[in-house]
């Protein structure tokens, strides 16, 4: 279905759902909301008709002086912003990604930096879970680049939990996933962490 048709069938709806909340779908300010509306969740949400992977076809092959064998040198990319929706409440939460991969010696691909990014963009706009993004993120990863190890460390706040519920402010949330040598070889999980203090400390752009 065409992204015009699902607005129009989204619009009654969204027309009903202010009138059960007590409002006047026509009064000024309100009369195009559901129009609005509609655009937005489908905006929210277009990463399901996206396939992530299509991003990471854009590869590129390291020399073997560039990486040889035995190397466990990380790509790290760091602060990658988004804001996602909740499934459970549809309300939004927003944070940052890091993320690292080793590239594997023996077949040395790499991928463009801006596409790790747009990964992320994909997985965000769903419907989603924390937990199972920071999970989905780093298995495409893995599974497009096949590198010696994934890592992604997700934190963010969570507007079901600042809004309503417990309303805790300035709570967030820190989710983890671990591929290929990052479970096994646990001085690479610090290697990146240090990395991302340093960075820190130093306030590095």
């Amino acid at each position: 279905m065409e992204r015009p048709e699902r607005m129009e069938k989204l619009k009654p709806l969204l027309r009903q759902v202010l009138e059960l909340l007590g409002e006047d779908p026509g009064r000024e300010g309100l009369h195009r909301t559901p129009e609005r509306w509609a655009d937005a969740l489908l905006t929210y949400t277009q990463g399901n008709i996206i396939d992530p992977q299509e991003h990471l076809k854009v590869i590129f092959q390291l020399d073997e002086d560039d990486l040889p064998l035995g190397s466990d040198d990380m790509v790290i990319q760091n602060n990658i912003q988004f804001t996602s929706t909740c499934e459970h409440h549809i309300a939004p939460f927003r944070g940052v990604v890091h993320l690292a991969y080793i590239p594997n010696p023996n077949s040395r691909i790499i991928t463009g930096l801006s596409k790790l990014s747009r990964v992320v963009d994909v997985f965000a706009r769903r419907l989603q879970v924390q937990e199972r993004m920071t999970q989905q993120i780093a298995r495409a990863i893995d599974e497009s680049l096949g590198p010696l190890g994934v890592i992604t460390v997700v934190e963010a706040a969570h507007y079901c939990m600042i809004q309503r519920g417990v309303e805790q402010r300035s709570s967030t949330t820190i989710t983890t996933a671990r591929r290929g040598s990052f479970l096994t070889n646990p001085n690479l999980e610090t290697k990146f962490q240090d990395y991302l203090r340093l960075r820190a400390v130093n306030n590095v752009m």
